[in-house]
């Protein structure tokens, strides 16, 4: 479900508040926490209840609060922390990712075929415990891309100018790994190793939110700016 940065924020104030106050809000005091109007609050939960992420109901406050007219509350559904679950798990994949693409770029900086065999290794002994959709990929990416660079130079900037990552799509690093089994001087355990991941490759794919997506077509293109 894709929010707007201020609704994923809202969402996130609203669960806590939620989870301190261990009952159903009335978005003035939604509004008091926060610091917005109630007219904001109201409408962002509104917004929210449309996405199915938050539900509403009218109460009676107890006896001796209030005139006794029915009030709206408002409280969290499952699916609302479900979603907030998984946008936590993808802002630490993302802070991971950036760690990780850092790395590999500085290996590939520089320019050493021992240095790219010894990152290639490295890369294959992780990918089958890989459980990050976004790491999976990149990892799977970079291997790809290092075997064509270590069977012949200038292979990968001829998959740039053929159009990958963006004419192609990323979903075609599954053809160009099975690709590689075609080629000469190619390390048959590398690309045996790079087949049984290409499978799970395109299901992690799948996994990887437009945001990531972009992310990984940028740091494609600067790999292969590297290899250039």
């Amino acid at each position: 479900m894709k929010l707007t940065g201020r609704q994923r924020e809202f969402l996130g104030s609203f669960l806590d508040i939620y989870h301190q106050a261990e009952e159903p809000l009335h978005y003035a005091h939604v509004a008091e926490r926060l610091g917005v109007s109630k007219i904001t609050a109201y409408d962002m939960l509104r917004v929210l209840e449309k996405r199915g992420l938050v539900r509403s109901k009218y109460v009676i406050p107890p006896e001796g609060r209030g005139a006794g007219r029915s009030t709206i509350v408002f409280s969290p559904t499952e699916a609302a922390e479900q979603l907030f679950s998984s946008l936590t798990a993808e802002a630490q994949d993302i802070a991971d990712w950036e760690k990780l693409k850092a790395y590999i770029l500085e290996r590939l900086q520089s320019r050493q075929i021992d240095e790219y065999k010894e990152l290639l290794e490295e890369l294959l002994a992780r990918l089958p415990d890989r459980q990050s959709p976004l790491l999976f990929v990149t990892e799977m990416i970079t291997a790809v891309l290092l075997s064509l660079q270590l069977a012949r130079k200038g292979l990968a900037e001829q998959l740039r100018l053929a159009g990958f990552p963006a004419e192609l799509g990323l979903g075609a690093l599954s053809g160009i790994a099975v690709g590689l089994t075609f080629m000469e001087n190619v390390n048959r355990r590398v690309t045996t190793l790079l087949l049984k991941q290409s499978r799970r490759y395109m299901e992690m794919l799948k996994r990887v939110s437009p945001e990531g997506q972009e992310r990984l077509q940028e740091f494609v293109r600067e790999m292969l700016g590297v290899f250039r």
